[in-house]
């Protein structure tokens, strides 16, 4: 990373505070950016990497490689929404119809409560890019109406979230988290996530599960005439729609290294509980970037469970902010105000309720 000046400097810090105001509205209120994010944050992640003084090849090439590399494998979100993308296209008619079958055989409310619950405890295990595509297209072929379909999408991938967080398998986050907390005091392995944050995690998961079962439940019904929904997609759509992907983490690389003075200067003493609100901003920026730059041995757990907490539920207020988001989204053409008429609300209550739970009780 390049190195950012000690102090505080006023151009760039008002010339980030604009940037992440345009971020914050124009795609609510400017219906073109709201039909493209992905270039419209692209252009902005170019903005603030040069207004901070960041931008270098090695960042731009960070950014291009971000979505087509995990780790060290050469697979990433581009070739798992794509392949994914693929076999559904040629596979969807026995696809949906498993889908349906077994939605009618469990009822509208127990499928929705396994659904999360399942795929939020599995996203610890086989990614959260894996899963965020599965769910997608399962709720896609689900023959529910569209307005019930975002609400099942947003619900979900809260609740994928907090599972990913697990262990080092589910999301960068936790990779980073692990990795920058191995020596002492905390000697961070495989299991340290889910010793320090199945507590709260785990339970989470399941109560956005029930949540989603007990709101949209009673609403859908699945008689036996039932059809899924028809798929129209053809394989340009569907190697269209990767390349928006692709685009979109891209840009969120970008953002997150190009905000990175804002977030130095300003968080390094705050308190665990306001840092906790203060990580809100993952609902705009890429949260394993936030993991990278805010935690490090020197914090104390408390810190460190405000921090992994705010990025992991706060995550899910916007598109931007977690990867089953911009998925999901991408293959059911959820806009930015669609999901943040839901995901606002919902994600402040959580935030509310954990704070309770963290630093109340």
């Amino acid at each position: 990373m390049s190195p950012i000046p000690p102090e505080p400097v006023l151009t760039i810090v008002f010339g980030l505070s604009a940037a992440a105001l345009m971020v914050l509205i124009l795609p609510f209120k400017v219906k073109k950016i709201e039909e493209n994010l992905e270039p419209f944050f692209l252009v902005m992640g170019a903005s603030v990497v040069t207004i901070s003084g960041l931008g270098s090849w090695k960042l731009v090439l960070e950014a291009l490689k971000a979505p087509v590399v995990i780790g060290s494998l050469p697979i990433g979100i581009f070739q798992v929404v794509l392949v994914v993308g693929l076999l559904i296209h040629f596979f969807n008619v026995p696809f949906c119809n498993a889908i349906l079958s077994l939605a009618k055989k469990l009822g509208p409310g127990l499928f929705i409560f396994l659904l999360i619950t399942v795929f939020g405890l599995l996203s610890s295990v086989v990614s959260v890019i894996l899963t965020a595509c599965l769910l997608a297209e399962i709720t896609a072929a689900l023959p529910f109406a569209r307005k019930d379909k975002i609400k099942l999408v947003v619900v979900s991938c809260f609740g994928i979230a907090l599972g990913a967080v697990l262990t080092p398998l589910g999301e960068p986050l936790s990779t980073i988290l692990v990795a920058k907390l191995t020596g002492p005091p905390y000697f961070a392995g495989f299991f340290f996530p889910l010793k320090v944050f199945g507590l709260y995690m785990i339970p989470g998961v399941m109560a956005t599960a029930l949540f989603a079962a007990l709101w949209l439940g009673p609403k859908i019904s699945l008689k036996t005439g039932t059809v899924v929904t028809e798929y129209n997609e053809t394989i340009k759509t569907v190697i269209l729609r990767a390349v928006k992907v692709f685009a979109f983490v891209a840009a969120l690389v970008l953002l997150g290294d190009g905000f990175r003075p804002l977030i130095v200067w300003y968080f390094a003493k705050i308190s665990p509980g306001i840092l906790y609100w203060f990580n809100t901003i993952s609902a705009i920026l890429d949260n394993a970037t936030l993991t990278a730059i805010e935690i490090g041995p020197a914090m104390s757990l408390p810190q460190i469970t405000g921090i992994i907490m705010g990025l992991s539920i706060a995550g899910g207020m916007l598109i931007p902010g977690n990867i089953p988001n911009i998925v999901a989204a991408g293959r059911l053409k959820i806009s930015m105000k669609e999901w943040a008429v839901i995901g606002l609300p919902m994600g402040l209550v959580m935030m509310a309720i954990y704070f309770v739970i963290l630093y109340i009780l």
